[in-house]
């Protein structure tokens, strides 16, 4: 069975309606042998919060040194979203295998006119994932109610009600009392039930529950959650139990967020023995795309899939403590939401453009603007597509001003696009790789054989709505190019994978012909210009190293344990000896690093770490060269930058919450490499669908982050992490396809200096110069920017050889 096979049976589920009970998703796992029997599982129910909450204590658990699966919904872009282990989602090949072994259970239970859901089937896969993983702790997001939901087919060793509001009455009750009582019925047997809710749907928990674990503002709450304010792009919060406290922030804004942290913490202490700084670092790391998302600074621009009233005045409060002039928002619904009550809890916007989102449950936008006119005193129009209306917004939008995109995740989904879609420009010279780019985006085996022919030019792989897919398949047609779309096609609530094969004038015309269209086909124009382009943001404007082509960055470790020159340069002298040597060599950028990431190695205490950088580093001032400082812990970054470091080093890809915020405060370039954990365990069996679309797809949400926090991408430096959790076959795939990295239009490293991967051609890692060598001829001829390696000389030669072959008047003039 192929991946589009069997996402479109999956998906093909959707058309049964939900259903209160848990016996057919028993039955479903019965049939694959009860693998949420051995699971240790966490419920997390509740009208609101339900889902910052659960990736708050997955997030934290994960800080405790835990394997965590966390199941979530709906999702954003990519259904396989939903089932994340350690942080990485399900992959294609798990959610084909686990269709295939259900199929035939499934088939036999529609034709009883008794199918599972599509809620039932996704749970039953995240729970055979989690049991294949072997996870510790298994976080479940409840979906509706609590009793009856089918997350409640597992005996939890924790749970939560977060809050309870009127909702789904139909199923749950037609007062909060009676939801609460059936939300409370995720109560574990051995401990007791947390949480947020007060009054009478407090009052109705405890009848179901019986032992309570209360979280709240006031004195009369078991623990208690305070919300210090703003501070930045980040709350302040301290929570207090009866015999711990912490004090953190979040990257999820709003005072509510402190009542779901303190639910997350006293959940945590529940399952695990997790520290002060477990917790502190952990809630401080639970970043929750969507969720009051602050996606740009000027204007002030947010994402927040508010879809209630009761969500969206959350929404208005955490808004409010921003100082901003207009308001302008952007607003998309369901159909089965109450239009006029969520215009009225919307902040007094000054002007509203409502949309709709490209799914068949989406509202009218003319529907949602008269709401809007009817509710508020804003300017209101309609443009019926969301990155249509982002685009109206921001550009009435002044740099005081804020823009709120709001009323539905489906709509911050499109509108994230903005930020987040990748259009990844593929080399393809022959029918062979031509076949092999369609396959991997789920074009259908009869596609595949129909344009594999045509693909033998500029190819570009991206994701789009459906309807966008087909108005770019006609357009390109008439071009006389070609665009394939994945089987997953006929999803209204998916994007999908489209393959655009043309020539540059092809393209050219086409995107003339994208611009001033719906849909958000004009916002695409602009992506495919800046793709084809392959260069640098335009905003670039400083003076970097790499901007004349590829820089070598030396390396010199002041450690006892590095794989290569371990123990070497471990005296202040010599360090500096061997980069002033470095330097004569002609390295761009010193790279001084103080702790050893090999696999396997003993992290280093910070204070020792700085004593063994610092020197080294305020040594080198007064040479001609960039100076980078190999860390991944913030306070190390910090000292070091003080000390004259020009640039950050993060081997970890920003798992320390406060590196992001130390390179936009010193405003230096920082180096954010993939790894699935720094350092990597030995170990570990890590699979990747695609080694490099996977790494793409995770190095984008970092990327991101750094964004968000204040740094320009040309100052965001990414690295795909050679080494790092990958074999040899899968390295040498990263460095072949290299420039597909170009879709994060970010500058790019490459560190493959003397690393395992040369095993693959019987080299011997720690002492593989030759191969070295040729690995960095290949880097810079495929468009790195900067080169780490140990041996500078021998790289240097290796770098001009390659530009040399590129552009030989560089070197006559």
């Amino acid at each position: 069975m192929e991946f589009h096979e069997a996402a479109n049976f999956l998906f093909e589920l959707r058309r049964f309606a939900p259903r209160p009970g848990t016996d057919a998703t028993q039955d479903l796992l019965s049939s694959l042998g009860d693998p949420q029997e051995g699971l240790r599982c966490v419920q997390v129910a509740g009208s609101n919060g339900k889902g910052s909450t659960a990736r708050m204590v997955e997030r934290t658990l994960r800080e405790a040194g835990l394997d965590v699966g966390l199941y979530t919904s709906p999702h954003l872009d990519d259904v396989r979203e939903r089932v994340r282990t350690n942080g990485r989602k399900l992959s294609e090949a798990a959610l084909t295998e686990f269709i295939d072994a259900v199929r035939t259970h499934v088939t036999e239970q529609g034709a009883a006119s008794d199918s599972p859901t599509f809620f039932e089937t996704m749970t039953a896969m995240a729970l055979w994932e989690f049991d294949r993983q072997d996870v510790d702790v298994a976080v479940l997001e409840v979906g509706i109610g609590g009793r009856y939901d089918a997350t409640s087919v597992v005996d939890p060793v924790a749970s939560a009600v977060t809050s309870v509001t009127l909702e789904h009455t139909d199923i749950l009750g037609d007062t909060v009392a009676e939801i609460a009582r059936d939300k409370a019925h995720v109560a574990p047997e051995d401990a007791p039930l947390v949480t947020g809710t007060t009054g009478d749907a407090l009052a109705a928990v405890r009848e179901v529950a019986g032992d309570v674990v209360t979280v709240g503002e006031g004195d009369d709450a078991d623990v208690t959650a305070t919300y210090g304010g703003r501070d930045g792009l980040e709350g302040a919060v301290s929570v207090d139990g009866p015999d711990w406290s912490v004090d953190t922030h979040l990257p999820l804004l709003g005072a509510h967020q402190a009542q779901n942290a303190g639910i997350a913490a006293t959940l945590c202490r529940q399952v695990a023995n997790v520290s002060q700084s477990d917790l502190e670092r952990g809630l401080r790391n639970a970043h929750w795309p969507g969720r009051f998302e602050v996606m740009g600074e000027s204007p002030l621009v947010v994402l927040d899939g508010a879809h209630n009233p009761g969500s969206i005045e959350r929404t208005a409060a955490t808004l409010s403590s921003f100082d901003y002039d207009d308001l302008h928002v952007v607003v998309g619904a369901m159909v089965d939401k109450d239009h006029e009550r969520i215009a009225a809890a919307l902040p007094d916007p000054d002007h509203v453009v409502a949309c709709q989102p490209d799914v068949d449950r989406a509202e009218s936008h003319r529907v949602v603007a008269a709401a809007m006119e009817s509710a508020t005193d804003a300017a209101v129009e309609t443009r019926r597509d969301v990155a249509g209306a982002l685009g109206t917004a921001l550009d009435a939008a002044a740099e005081g001003d804020a823009v709120l995109v709001t009323g539905s995740l489906y709509a911050v989904r499109e509108a994230r696009n903005r930020w987040s879609r990748s259009v990844v420009s593929k080399r393809v010279d022959s029918v062979a790789e031509a076949r092999e780019t369609l396959e991997s985006a789920h074009v259908t085996a009869d596609g595949t054989r129909r344009m594999q022919g045509k693909g033998v030019h500029r190819i570009l792989r991206t994701r789009v709505q459906p309807r966008q897919a087909q108005y770019l398949k006609q357009e390109l047609l008439s071009l006389g190019g070609e665009c394939a779309i994945s089987g997953l096609s006929d999803q209204d609530e998916e994007s999908v994978d489209v393959v655009l094969m043309a020539t540059m004038a092809q393209y050219r015309r086409l995107a003339g012909k994208l611009d001033g269209q719906t849909g958000g086909l004009s916002t695409f124009a602009d992506e495919l210009r800046a793709a084809l382009s392959l260069g640098q943001s335009a905003e670039a404007d400083r003076d970097h190293p790499w901007d004349d082509g590829t820089a070598v960055m030396g390396i010199c470790n002041i450690t006892p344990d590095s794989f290569h020159d371990g123990g070497e340069y471990n005296a202040v002298e010599d360090a500096v000896a061997r980069a002033e040597r470095m330097v004569e060599a002609g390295a761009d950028i010193l790279d001084i690093g103080g702790e050893s990431t090999r696999p396997g190695a003993e992290p280093v205490p910070v204070e020792e770490e700085i004593d063994r950088v610092v020197p080294v580093i305020e040594a080198l001032a007064d040479l001609d060269v960039a100076v980078s400082v190999d860390t991944r812990k913030a306070p190390v970054a910090r000292a070091a930058l003080d000390a004259g470091a020009d640039i950050l080093n993060d081997v970890s890809g920003l798992e320390d919450p406060e590196m992001r915020l130390v390179a936009a405060e010193y405003d230096v370039p920082v180096v954010v490499m993939h790894s699935i954990e720094t350092p990597v365990d030995p170990d570990s069996d890590i699979h990747y669908d695609d080694v490099v679309a996977d790494c793409i797809d995770q190095l984008t949400e970092r990327v991101l982050l750094a964004e968000k926090a204040g740094l320009d991408r040309d100052q965001i430096i990414v690295d795909p992490g050679v080494g790092f959790g990958k074999s040899p076959a899968e390295d040498f795939e990263l460095l072949d396809r290299l420039p597909e990295f170009r879709a994060l239009g970010c500058p790019l490293l490459v560190g493959h200096s003397h690393k395992s991967l040369f095993s693959l051609v019987g080299e011997a890692a720690g002492d593989c110069l030759e191969a070295t060598i040729a690995g960095t001829t290949l880097a810079a001829q495929r468009g790195a920017d900067i080169v780490r390696v140990h041996d500078v000389p021998e790289n240097v030669a290796a770098v001009r050889v390659a530009e040399a072959a590129r552009d030989p008047q560089k070197f006559t003039d």
